[in-house]
């Protein structure tokens, strides 16, 4: 394998993965470390709104499975670059968490659309060496992405999407079925 994981890169679920947690899904990595990795899941959806889990928002965006541990804490990265007070810059014009109050008011007086941002309940985290270890028997592929492949793609298709960017052998193994028994 040429690259190595690092923050800003994404995770692409290979199509026969197996964990039901990340089946079809692209991990935006916010950080990798001698200590482990996280980040966020960017294309499963759930049944829940932003309205649903915090008060005192008068837009209702949609919330994403950000991954299997900790589902009851809420997570966002954006586009929105120092707008949002104590951001974290990811790379590509991507950016992680920041001012939650901030974030609030800007929703509210209509400065941040929905393709400005994607929030998260939960996240996926790797202990010491686990990551590497997945990377080493080929469980993802591994790739860059900007903010626009993010956030004006359809979650819906994303990991069809930056398969098929990816190019060669990638975009024939995005239009691998999700069950080839059904072929």
């Amino acid at each position: 394998m040429n690259q190595k994981a690092a923050r800003g890169k994404i995770l692409i679920a290979e199509p026969f993965l197996g964990d039901p947690n990340f089946e079809r899904s692209v991990v935006l990595l916010c950080e990798h470390n001698p200590e482990g990795s996280f980040g966020f899941v960017l294309n499963q959806s759930s049944n829940l709104r932003l309205g649903d889990v915090i008060e005192g928002v008068y837009v209702d965006f949609p919330l994403y499975i950000g991954g299997p541990v900790e589902q009851n804490t809420l997570h966002f990265i954006h586009r929105l670059g120092d707008m949002i007070d104590n951001t974290v810059e990811i790379g590509n014009g991507i950016y992680w968490s920041g001012d939650f109050e901030s974030l609030r008011t800007l929703i509210n007086i209509g400065k941040i659309s929905e393709n400005d941002i994607r929030l998260f309940l939960g996240y996926s985290g790797w202990g010491t060496g686990q990551l590497d270890a997945e990377l080493g028997n080929n469980s993802w592929i591994l790739s860059d992405i900007d903010a626009a492949t993010i956030f004006d793609s359809s979650p819906q298709q994303f990991w069809r999407i930056v398969l098929k960017k990816k190019g060669g052998d990638f975009k024939v193994l995005s239009n691998y079925p999700t069950d080839p028994r059904l072929n």
